[in-house]
């Protein structure tokens, strides 16, 4: 492999071209970093040159990285992370001045306790920014390399090397159906396994909850649908007569939306720990330790 001198790249280009990857489109990019459309393209061009590769082309009216760019990408950013953080140790963090972007991965129905921190960090800082992604089989990783601020997910996964977790509570277990689903006149393990079930593709590296808990009693949980996310399983239930069984936080605010009626399960679930992840390089930052202290109590208020 040839190897590119250095000193005939731009390294300032580096942060324009993550925001470009993050927005997939020039004009929201030149609105994140302040600056014009031209000033983006142009520095879009002048990487181009220097790294002699597209690095994002058009393709049905969004930016596509090609395979050069998603690799440069992927080796730039805990890159780029570390400058920051090493940078902003020597600076103090005041919430209302500051415009830092904090990156969360959290669970899709975390959504209502996401909506009340969002609410009261805004009044505090307003010009900060949350982004938040769902989790992925990678996620505790991408925080060791400090692509993302806060992971929020089961305490029983083994996190990688300099990760800090602290659990902020259980979650119970609830088995959700439509009014008048007919297995309701005569709730129990046999009619929880007469009907077919929506599972939500979570990524987890661990046994499902639910088939460890059904297996010693001879159950089986029938697959009706699986769906991507959590959001999804409300409309299913109230139009069918699929079963979910689910952390209860998951369906509490969609089973009242979809008039949903909710019933224990009809054998013995493990309740599920949960913590947030941090980076253990992160534990004196001042802007982490403001942005957990906020998160948290959102969080734990939610627990059921």
């Amino acid at each position: 492999m040839n190897k590119i001198d250095l000193r005939r790249v731009d390294l300032n280009l580096l942060p324009v071209f993550e925001v470009l990857i993050e927005e997939r489109h020039v004009s929201r990019a030149a609105e994140r970093l302040g600056r014009s459309q031209s000033a983006i393209s142009h520095a879009l061009e002048r990487l181009r040159e220097q790294l002699n590769d597209p690095l994002l082309i058009r393709v049905g009216g969004v930016m596509t990285p090609t395979a050069y760019g998603l690799e440069i990408f992927s080796e730039i950013r805990p890159i780029l992370r570390n400058i920051q953080r090493v940078l902003s140790t020597r600076e103090s963090f005041v919430p209302d001045t500051s415009d830092r972007t904090f990156h969360i991965v959290i669970p899709d129905f975390w959504a209502a306790a996401i909506a009340a921190f969002v609410r009261c960090i805004r009044i505090e800082a307003p010009n900060v920014v949350v982004m938040w992604s769902p989790p992925h089989e990678r996620s505790l990783v991408d925080l060791a390399n400090e692509q993302v601020d806060l992971v929020v997910a089961p305490s029983k996964l083994k996190a990688p090397e300099g990760i800090e977790a602290e659990s902020i509570g259980a979650l119970s277990w609830g088995c959700f159906l439509r009014r008048g689903h007919p297995a309701l006149e005569t709730w129990g393990a046999e009619a929880w396994q007469a009907y077919p079930h929506i599972v939500v593709n979570v990524g987890e590296r661990f046994p499902s909850p639910v088939q460890v808990a059904s297996h010693p009693g001879g159950l089986l949980r029938r697959v009706g649908a699986y769906v991507p996310t959590f959001a999804a399983v409300p409309p299913l239930l109230a139009e069918s007569d699929m079963i979910a069984t689910l952390p209860r936080l998951a369906l509490v605010e969609g089973a009242r939306v979809y008039g949903l009626q909710d019933r224990l399960p009809p054998f013995p679930i493990a309740p599920i720990d949960a913590s947030l992840f941090w980076s253990a390089r992160r534990t004196s930052d001042a802007a982490t330790r403001w942005f957990i202290e906020r998160l948290r109590p959102a969080l734990v208020e939610r627990i059921v």
